[in-house]
């Protein structure tokens, strides 16, 4: 059966794969009471700025021919940024995996990258994303709280 969201079955084939792991992932986490670990915020992290990269894809290639509807992209291209900050960020407020005191240096630090620690993927990451986004986007659209978006729009 092909949703009624989808025009055709087989269109995006790997997004539709990669939310469908998502979905089982969610399902299987509420099964299971466990907290978020590092391990899991790395590989959540991983995925938003995978969407990311996507959403500026498609927000840049739609604004020339649809500029309301590249916009609401953009927007939803900077929340996504938001999103990737904030797990980012719990990522290092969780303990490490192990109490070993001298690989307890978990901090993000850029200009040690990428000869820091393999844990630190996450911001090597974070990283390449913030370069990108800050290509096009100022930091007061990147601070921006969500309320001040509106779903209606003008070319």
């Amino acid at each position: 059966m092909i949703p009624p969201h989808s025009a055709d079955h087989t269109s995006h084939p790997y997004l539709r794969a990669a939310t469908a792991g998502v979905r089982h992932h969610t399902r299987s986490l509420t099964a299971q009471v466990r907290t978020a670990d590092r391990a899991h915020l790395d590989v959540l992290h991983a995925h938003l700025t995978a969407l990311h990269q996507l959403l500026d894809q498609l927000a840049t290639i739609t604004r020339p021919p649809h500029p309301a509807a590249g916009r609401h992209l953009t927007a939803a291209h900077i929340r996504l940024w938001q999103a990737a900050t904030a797990v980012h960020d719990a990522f290092h407020t969780l303990p490490a995996a192990h109490d070993d005191a001298a690989d307890a240096d978990t901090e993000c630090h850029p200009e040690r990258l990428p000869e820091g620690p393999p844990v630190l993927t996450i911001c090597q990451r974070h990283l390449a994303s913030s370069h990108a986004i800050r290509r096009t986007t100022t930091p007061t659209d990147l601070n921006a709280p969500l309320h001040g978006h509106t779903t209606t729009g003008t070319t």
